[in-house]
């Protein structure tokens, strides 16, 4: 089929779901809070378009209970608020969806794309569930939900559709080494490790594979392997991705290369508060001389963390801060990064919970694993 008639057939399902004029009933709990916010959300978007704008915001609103942070939800409540005329409530709604947009963590700068993509993905995910499900013969429609699914920390979704996906073309590279990375997003890093060998026996300059495997073997505890692969990867990324480059040398220990390149970082996004954060830890665990901070105004994350490091916070509000397991390892990692000059036993303890109970796919995880290594422990 031309490119044309697989749009128009991806598209059918969608154009059709537009003109349903009744809502879908909703379906059991499955006992999982953001799925049953899904579950709300879906019924939500059905309600608005067959025109009951009521029932729509009844339905957002039963999911915003469930996760008072979906802010794909708080969007669309504000959209049918400002098509009725409810100005005033819609004009908070959208700050509100953008201030939630905005505390979401931008991915790692040397991940692969579909990390670095920031938002919850709830109505694209949706509206893919729908064309894949219609064009099952199709890869483009499966590799998009995936890569939504992926994005929003949903992993084994997202590897049924590659495995879908690989049942049209079991020979297409890219979903290959996307499902290696949903692999390893659910634990499985042998099998993970596995398929990215393969395509980087097919391509062995893929720096976004060389990064997957490093986090899959680090993950292992293979970290010299590891460190190969971010070396490998810094080696071939070009000199004006800066930032990238900063966060595989902060990855594999390199603390001197990430310090000079998170100040290119800095200059190129002086607003990134993550790459001030990552520069000042370079700096002090490279022994470079201490610089002036000045806070962001905002005291939404990382800023606790900069705050921490400046002395404006204590342990126990930073940790109090940390709402999830990845801010909390960013919150023992920087523990870590203060106590190692006066208390090393101290940083150590720090630094093995961030190994043991972080996210392996953090910086941090990487760069406590490299530096207790380096302390011998």
């Amino acid at each position: 089929m031309a490119d044309i008639g697989i749009l128009r057939a991806a598209i059918a399902p969608v154009r059709r779901l537009w003109r349903r004029p009744a809502a879908v009933e909703i379906a059991p709990k499955v006992g999982d809070d953001e799925e049953d916010a899904r579950v709300h959300f879906r019924d939500g978007l059905v309600k608005r378009r067959g025109g009951n704008s009521e029932g729509a915001l009844a339905a957002f609103d039963r999911a915003l209970a469930l996760v008072p942070e979906f802010a794909d939800a708080v969007m669309a409540r504000a959209e049918i608020l400002d098509s009725l005329g409810r100005s005033i409530e819609a004009h908070a709604e959208y700050e509100r969806a953008r201030g939630l947009w905005s505390e979401l963590p931008p991915g790692a700068a040397d991940r692969r794309y579909v990390f670095r993509r920031q938002g919850y993905f709830a109505f694209e995910a949706e509206s893919y569930n729908l064309v894949r499900t219609n064009v099952r013969s199709k890869i483009l429609p499966q590799l998009a939900h995936g890569n939504a699914r992926l994005a929003r920390g949903r992993a084994a979704e997202a590897l049924d559709s590659y495995e879908r996906a690989l049942k049209v073309n079991p020979k297409l590279v890219e979903v290959l080494a996307l499902k290696g990375e949903a692999l390893s997003a659910l634990g499985r890093y042998e099998e993970a490790i596995q398929i990215f060998d393969g395509v980087l026996a097919a391509n062995p300059k893929d720096g976004d594979t060389l990064n997957g495997r490093g986090i899959a073997r680090a993950a292992l505890g293979r970290l010299a392997d590891a460190n190969d692969d971010w070396r490998r990867q810094f080696e071939l990324l070009p000199q004006t991705s800066s930032a990238a480059r900063a966060c595989v040398a902060m990855r594999m220990g390199n603390c001197s290369a990430a310090f000079n390149e998170f100040a290119l970082a800095v200059a190129k996004e002086p607003n990134n508060p993550y790459w001030l954060l990552y520069r000042l830890t370079a700096a002090r665990l490279a022994g470079a001389p201490a610089e002036l901070v000045t806070l962001p105004a905002d005291d939404r994350w990382p800023t606790p963390l900069l705050a921490f490091r400046t002395g404006q916070v204590t342990e126990e509000v930073l940790l109090h801060r940390a709402t999830s397991p990845a801010r909390h390892a960013e919150a023992r990692f920087q523990m870590g990064v203060l106590a190692v000059d006066g208390n090393p036993a101290a940083a150590r303890r720090y630094w093995r919970e961030v190994v043991d109970q972080g996210p392996p796919a953090l910086i941090e995880f990487a760069a406590a694993s490299n530096e207790l290594a380096r302390l011998g422990a």
